[in-house]
């Protein structure tokens, strides 16, 4: 691949050879170098020598490290499967961007991870909340830097991530795909970690007045999905999102105009302009419950409304309580 500037795309099972709101590559597709990688590459670069500077010990390792990984962006030697997500660029810049945010801003710890497989599909299943989607993002953090295997979650979003320029191929990049359950079966089947936000906007835009209180979790098709593919259902519960972006009103009219399925007023936004999209530095705890088993039903039994619906509160129920136990266990939010 030295001579060329094109990465490997590497198919997940079989292809069906379409895009979604751009969030599906065919394996027939070849994935070019483009500006944007030049711009993560050149973070990446930025991000270690940050990292160098402020560790000492290790720095030639560190900026060596770099140079391989811009040279790779360069020379297109590195692999992307059929979705767009790219490892390389994940663990070399994104994780790298991230991993400040986990560590020292919101002191994050997480909990349970013993409870995530080593290898397989699991279907992680956890409360969303915050204003942003940072929590699908700190799980990530969470699982790879904490997990002996360091496994890659694949998150499950909304159809408003592929419609945004530049977050949407980030997005893509970084192992996230459209949330609908062709998808996330496809996932689980091939092996991969799957992380679902039942709540969806309910959960992400509700007001902090009710915060820590799950909304419905619809009509459980993340269990319908996880009963088909026969892999484990782990709850997760984090505790941190809610006052990282405090949600105190809604700017109804504005989001409507823009699309979007709120305007949110915080503490910060938009009294600061743009720094008001800096989080405050809440303290987080991610934990991970004991799986919810499915290998012991059929594939048939995704059809029985009725043990959908007990699984899916079985669930609820597990967040629930852990949110719960852990607000008692972190007396200060800050």
């Amino acid at each position: 691949m030295a001579d060329s500037s094109e990465a490997k795309v590497i198919p997940i099972r079989a292809s069906r050879g379409r895009e979604e709101n751009g969030q599906f590559r065919g394996a027939h597709e070849r994935v070019s170098f483009s500006a944007t990688d030049l711009l993560l590459g050149a973070l990446g670069m930025a991000a270690r020598g940050v990292a160098a500077r402020t560790l000492g010990e290790g720095w030639q390792s560190k900026v060596a490290s770099g140079l391989a990984f811009l040279r790779r962006r360069l020379t297109g030697d590195y692999e992307v499967d059929d979705f767009g997500f790219d490892p390389d660029l994940t663990e070399n810049v994104l994780l790298s961007v991230l991993r400040p945010l986990y560590q020292t801003w919101f002191r994050a710890e997480a909990r349970g991870i013993e409870n995530i497989p080593a290898v397989g599909g699991a279907l992680i299943v956890a409360n969303h909340s915050g204003t942003l989607p940072l929590d699908g993002l700190m799980i990530h953090v969470a699982v790879h830097d904490n997990h002996p295997a360091h496994r890659h979650i694949r998150l499950l979003g909304a159809d408003l991530v592929f419609r945004l320029p530049f977050v949407s191929e980030l997005a893509r990049k970084g192992g996230t795909t459209l949330a609908c359950a062709q998808d996330a079966e496809r996932l689980l089947r091939s092996g991969e970690l799957v992380a679902v936000f039942p709540e969806g906007y309910k959960g992400l835009g509700k007001p902090f007045s009710e915060r820590y209180k799950l909304q419905r979790f619809g009509r459980g098709g993340f269990v319908a999905a996880a009963l088909r593919s026969g892999v484990p259902i782990i709850p997760c519960s984090i505790v941190g999102a809610e006052e990282a972006y405090p949600m105190l009103g809604n700017i109804e009219p504005l989001a409507r105009l823009f699309g979007l399925p709120y305007m949110p007023v915080t503490p910060t936004f938009p009294w600061l302009g743009l720094l008001g999209l800096v989080p405050l530095p809440s303290k987080w705890i991610i934990e991970f419950s004991e799986p919810v088993p499915t290998d012991g039903y059929e594939p048939e039994a995704a059809e029985d409304p009725m043990l959908v619906f007990d699984l899916t509160d079985q669930v609820r129920e597990t967040i629930q309580h852990t949110l719960y136990a852990l607000l008692l266990d972190r007396p200060d939010a800050f």
